[in-house]
């Protein structure tokens, strides 16, 4: 009996050795105080509706200005997704697609959506969140009013190891 006492507690100890905790890598990730911000910000300075995801896709903020159509929450929450899965503004993403026959089906997936407006944002070279305007004036103008904000708060639009040439 002591014996197979002593050779599960030795059996136990080195199993739990072998599976210590790996070390998990840590993330950066939007908080509320950052999505506020962001949407302050977009709304200061454009009207329209906007939506910020934090890096898993969930949703952080949504504010819509007086008079927007309510169509345009949606298309913000979905530009915002599609910067965010794609890690790339969706005005450049739409135009890769229209260009390149195999992507043709992508505007068939429900999440997406292939108009201008939505932002992929990092700090550094993570990727945090993204961005995601409606109902500004079009995707042109709902990009520069979702850049000008990540630009306030701090962030960029694609990650610092691109360069600006990129």
């Amino acid at each position: 009996m002591l014996l197979r006492t002593l050779v599960l507690s030795l059996a136990t100890g080195l199993t739990g050795s072998a599976f210590a905790a790996a070390e998990l890598p840590r993330h950066a990730d939007l908080d509320l105080r950052t999505a506020r911000q962001l949407a302050d910000a977009t709304l200061a300075s454009c009207t329209g509706t906007v939506s910020v995801l934090d890096r898993g896709g969930n949703l952080l903020v949504t504010l819509r200005a007086d008079g927007i159509g309510p169509h345009n929450t949606a298309a913000s929450q979905r530009k915002a997704y599609t910067a965010l899965s794609t890690k790339t503004p969706t005005r450049l993403f739409a135009e890769r697609a229209r260009s390149n026959p195999e992507a043709a089906n992508l505007n068939t997936l429900d999440e997406l959506l292939l108009l201008g407006g939505g932002v992929p944002l990092f700090a550094g070279d993570e990727l945090v969140g993204a961005l995601g305007v409606a109902g500004s004036g079009g995707g042109e103008q709902d990009e520069n009013c979702a850049s000008k904000a990540a630009t306030i708060a701090g962030l960029q639009i694609k990650p610092e190891n691109q360069g600006a040439s990129k």
